[in-house]
């Protein structure tokens, strides 16, 4: 998720200024929840390594590391604090407690593949981490697949624009992986949503 208002020009001339420190700073307030376009600065980052500007290396090694930090971030504050503000998201929607705890219960049983896969989704790239501390996930465990998530979607994200931003333009590139996320995100929330919805229903009909 990301400032709209905020243009590709004026990312790119921010990754030109500050170089890794805009890749690693990008992401890393992108997993800690602030609407700031983390992804779009990673694949920047990744265009200015493949035409010279950058070394893949560093921005690759930026690009990760800010994502490892902030996972780490968002589980402690997941941990510590997550559950009562959850509750009170979920009272604002008109999502009861014991629903949450279900949610909560669903995601232990796929907190691994979460921090793992929800690199690549957007909103639950931001979201799995306080998730998984909310879940009380093991810290060893919950570090291993949030070291190598962040490492896959930075290698992905990076070599992606790298290798494919000099044949095709770095906006249009750009778009395509938002959509990805975007559809992913959907495919999520169906798989999340739909059997607590045909659930309702038989019990409406029993």
């Amino acid at each position: 998720m990301s400032l709209e208002f905020i243009s590709l020009e004026t990312i790119q001339e921010i990754a030109h200024q500050y170089g890794y420190w805009a890749v690693f700073l990008g992401i890393l307030l992108e997993n800690l929840g602030l609407p700031l376009p983390g992804e779009t600065v990673t694949l920047v980052g990744g265009f200015l390594a493949g035409s010279g500007e950058l070394n893949y290396w560093f921005v690759l090694a930026s690009a990760a590391g800010g994502a490892i930090l902030g996972g780490i971030c968002g589980y402690w504050i997941g941990r510590y604090g997550g559950l009562p503000l959850l509750i009170k998201v979920g009272k604002f929607f008109g999502i009861n407690e014991e629903r949450l705890q279900k949610v909560q219960t669903e995601f232990s049983q796929n907190a691994s593949k979460a921090v793992f896969v929800g690199r690549f989704i957007a909103l639950l790239r931001v979201v799995a981490s306080p998730l998984a501390g909310i879940a009380q996930m093991p810290f060893l465990n919950f570090m291993v697949y949030n070291v190598a998530g962040a490492i896959t979607w930075a290698s992905v994200m990076v070599s992606l624009s790298f290798f494919a931003g000099s044949i095709i333009p770095l906006e249009e590139l750009i778009t395509w992986v938002a959509k990805f996320g975007v559809a992913a995100l959907l495919l999520v929330v169906a798989w999340l949503v739909v059997p607590i919805w045909l659930e309702s229903r038989q019990v409406k009909g029993g």
